[in-house]
């Protein structure tokens, strides 16, 4: 018997129960599309946490102070005062190093006009701008001027500046930052993001500043510091030389553990890539469990089949049809419905994607790898749970299935 009358044999079989058909082929839909959406989901959630870590700042580095001891209970890193402006000034001279920004950061209450938010206020300098990569949307950043002066002068993040009720006109305009007045001198383009410590929701004012109003201290001590390296490809090289100069600088011995810590952004894109794949495996795991329900669904429905042609199994045996003509046949239409009910399912999977990265805001994600595996699992479930029914039918007597009722 070719294998084209058997494919013929097959869609005349399963066209005759066309509901039982399609609801066996549901089972297999929606574990597909269950595995191509969170697939995509996983792929959607480490490009946009890739892409947000990345938006930080250009070839970012971050150096923090060490952790202070207090009764014998360790701090936070960047609560000790192991570094200062004078670190900044000596690692702004290493080759490769576009620029360096230092910080002091703390929560404060502005006020604009009727609004208020509660947000971060940095002190920095004008290296700020380039090192965490942002734009001005209107006027200007703080400048070398205004942080030597100590100028009580204040940039907005784009969600600030929201919060508070500010637009392009609001350069100009005075805020007041814990009960001082600032002059709002410029307002950041949005960067995206919401939640804790969001891009967008902080005010920048000047790092003199800063420690006089709201530091209460005189000193040169910083908490953390970021700068840009030039290239990518200098990144660890210019880590390293940061390392080894700080080390000397603050006189630590070989072997002594360093007080300050320098993070790169590929630490951090390599544990959010980590973190995604581990999230994503676990997901596609619990997905992949609908698609053994489907593969049970259709071992049901092809020996519900084979008990229901018992009769015509007999007559087309006693005509000269052969085992594996018999076992071929129940085999084809298991596979039939499993390999339509994926590429249906990949079809509702890709339209899935398509949708939850348009709200999301990582757009559509699209890997032929996983449409190949989600087809080729398809194929395997057919396989897997077709082989037992075909064989059933396979096995029946001639003379006992002419006889059946």
């Amino acid at each position: 018997m070719s294998f084209l009358m058997v494919l013929r044999v097959a869609f005349k079989a399963l066209a005759r129960n066309k509901m039982r058909t399609a609801l066996t082929m549901l089972g297999m839909i929606i574990g597909v599309a269950s595995v191509v959406a969170l697939a995509a989901v996983g792929q959607g959630a480490t490009s946009g946490i890739t892409s947000r870590i990345e938006g930080l700042g250009t070839n970012l580095l971050t150096i923090n102070a060490g952790a202070s001891t207090s009764g014998g209970t360790r701090g936070m890193f960047g609560s000790a005062t192991t570094l200062t402006l004078d670190d900044v000034a000596a690692i702004a001279q290493i080759g490769g190093v576009a620029g360096v920004a230092p910080e002091l950061s703390s929560s404060a209450f502005v006020v604009a006009g009727d609004e208020n938010t509660t947000t971060t206020v940095i002190g920095t300098t004008a290296d700020y701008l380039l090192v965490r990569n942002y734009q001005v949307w209107q006027g200007t950043f703080l400048t070398d001027t205004s942080v030597e002066a100590g100028l009580r002068v204040a940039v907005l993040g784009a969600t600030t500046a929201s919060d508070l009720g500010l637009g392009a006109d609001a350069v100009g305009t005075d805020i007041s930052i814990a009960g001082l007045p600032f002059r709002v001198i410029g307002i950041l383009q949005t960067k995206g993001g919401s939640g804790f410590q969001s891009a967008d929701d902080q005010v920048m004012v000047p790092l003199s500043t800063m420690r006089h109003y709201f530091s209460g201290s005189s000193t040169k001590t910083i908490r953390s510091m970021g700068l840009s390296v030039t290239t990518r490809e200098q990144m660890e090289s210019v880590k390293a030389v940061i390392t080894s100069t700080l080390r000397e600088r603050h006189n630590l011995a070989s072997g002594t553990t360093s007080d300050f810590t320098v993070q790169d952004q590929t630490q951090l894109i390599s544990t959010a890539g980590e973190v995604s794949t581990t999230l994503s495996l676990l997901l596609g795991g619990i997905a992949s469990i609908s698609l053994v329900v489907g593969g049970i669904g259709i071992m049901n429905i092809m020996l519900v089949s084979v008990r229901e042609r018992t009769r015509e199994i007999g007559i087309r045996k006693a005509v000269g049809a052969r085992k594996r003509d018999i076992l071929l046949q129940f085999l084809v239409e298991a596979l039939t419905i499993s390999l339509i009910g994926g590429l249906l399912g990949i079809a509702a999977g890709l339209v899935a994607s398509a949708v939850i990265g348009a709200l999301a805001g990582w757009g559509f994600m699209f890997s032929p790898i996983t449409i190949a595996v989600a087809t080729l699992f398809s194929l395997v479930i057919g396989v897997v749970f077709g082989v037992w029914p075909a064989r059933q039918a396979a096995q029946l007597d001639p003379i006992t299935a002419l006889r059946y009722e």
